[in-house]
């Protein structure tokens, strides 16, 4: 078995979080690193396509450029039965195709000097007292004196952490259609939550997406389990409804981690960033957060090489400090309180539709123009105005499925 000269790190996956993870090595003059993906570059993978969040501070932050074709987003539709409202959001989000967005981001990292091994995946790791060890499908070991899980949802580095931690994912599913003659606003995301009353938990998607294209999907928190024929069959019912009219195959699934501040991320020489360390848990949302996962990744392994300390202890705090983690911290709480099982999901159904500041600080959330946890005084007055108006929403909550 070849066994390679030991780099300072190795990071596992080359999607949004392992490219992030190169630009921050790379600023922080980091060299001796590598990037390991399974599989041969460009690659898809399913995902809404929505640049939410702080992808654009991520952006200038790591030294990267969204070069590829996007759909710019100015305003969001939310849908619950009868009920509609359109939001108007500070600066627009922008839809991408993950095919395009994710092979430019690893280019530029490459034209940047980063090495990028593909068609190559990490079976195996070992952690010694100085080195990690990882073992390929090529048979052949690679030692790091770091490893970064950038490696998604079977993350090998996860798992690795996590032991036989026992949790259930989201569910979500996509599906990319030619918009042709469809009445689809070109510069709208749908959110659909029409489906709760059928005991969905979370929502459908509709996002206007490059090349005349639009992207529909539907997300499912792990409340209760539901299968896949199922949310297929919701997601077509709900793109019907939507003005689209979607083939019964084609879509793709994947399940993703919601982020648990309390979840370990980190251990000696080993971190975890973007899917395998959790994404939005409300929305789903991930490619921001990897983004800014890898910005805090990358701080931390340039500061443990130099200081030759790789215990990692305090990384867990800082992703929790950071605006992603308590950005995270937060839509955990609220996915708990909008998606959980029985009746109770319709006070907070209530409040999230009728009350508008509450729409106005969500848009403002997604299209990362405002810290939804920096607004929690303003979060506690629209729940006192819930308490004085509950039993009216509740009634124009059932007009809205009647």
């Amino acid at each position: 078995m070849a066994v390679t000269a030991l780099l300072d790190v190795l990071v596992l996956g080359a999607g949004p979080a392992g490219a992030a993870v190169a630009a921050r090595l790379l600023q922080r003059g980091v060299t001796s690193f590598a990037l390991l993906e399974r599989y041969a570059l460009p690659r898809d993978k399913p995902c809404g396509g929505g640049l939410t969040g702080h992808a654009g501070e991520a952006f200038a932050a790591l030294g990267l450029a969204l070069r590829v074709p996007h759909v710019p987003a100015p305003r969001a539709r939310v849908r619950f039965g009868r009920f509609e409202r359109t939001v108007e959001m500070a600066r627009p989000v922008d839809v991408i195709r993950r095919v395009d967005f994710d092979a430019d981001l690893i280019a530029q990292v490459r034209e940047q000097g980063a090495e990028v091994i593909e068609s190559e995946a990490a079976e195996r790791l070992v952690v010694r007292a100085d080195a990690v060890e990882v073992t390929t499908n090529r048979g052949r070991t690679l030692r790091a004196r770091v490893v970064v899980g950038a490696d998604g949802v079977a993350s090998i580095v996860r798992k690795h952490l996590a032991g036989n931690a026992k949790a259930l994912p989201h569910r979500l599913y996509m599906q990319e259609l030619p918009a042709g003659g469809s009445a689809v606003p070109r510069d709208t995301m749908v959110y659909d939550f029409s489906a709760m009353p059928d005991g969905i938990r979370g929502y459908t998607w509709l996002f206007p997406a490059p090349g005349d294209r639009i992207n529909i999907g539907i997300m499912h928190y792990p409340a209760d389990r539901r299968g896949g024929p199922e949310l297929l069959r919701r997601m077509r019912e709900r793109s019907l409804a939507l003005g689209v009219d979607a083939p019964a195959k084609g879509a793709l699934g994947w399940p993703v981690w919601g982020y648990d501040p309390r979840a370990p991320i980190a251990a000696p020489r080993l971190l975890t960033v973007g899917d395998a360390a959790g994404i939005d848990g409300l929305t789903g949302e991930g490619i921001a957060v990897a983004m800014e996962h890898g910005i805090v990744a990358g701080d931390h392994v340039a500061r443990a090489l130099e200081s030759a300390d790789f215990a990692f202890g305090g990384y867990r705090r800082a992703i929790r400090r950071a605006v992603v983690g308590r950005e995270l911290a937060l839509d955990r709480q609220l996915a708990h309180m909008l998606y959980q099982r029985g009746d109770k999901w319709r006070e907070w159904m209530a409040l999230v539709l009728f009350d508008p500041d509450v729409l106005e600080m969500y848009a403002a959330r997604v299209s990362g123009s405002q810290v939804l946890a920096d607004q929690k005084l303003r979060l506690a007055r629209a729940m006192l105005r819930h308490v004085v108006k509950r039993r009216g929403r509740l009634r124009e909550l059932a007009a809205a499925m009647a």
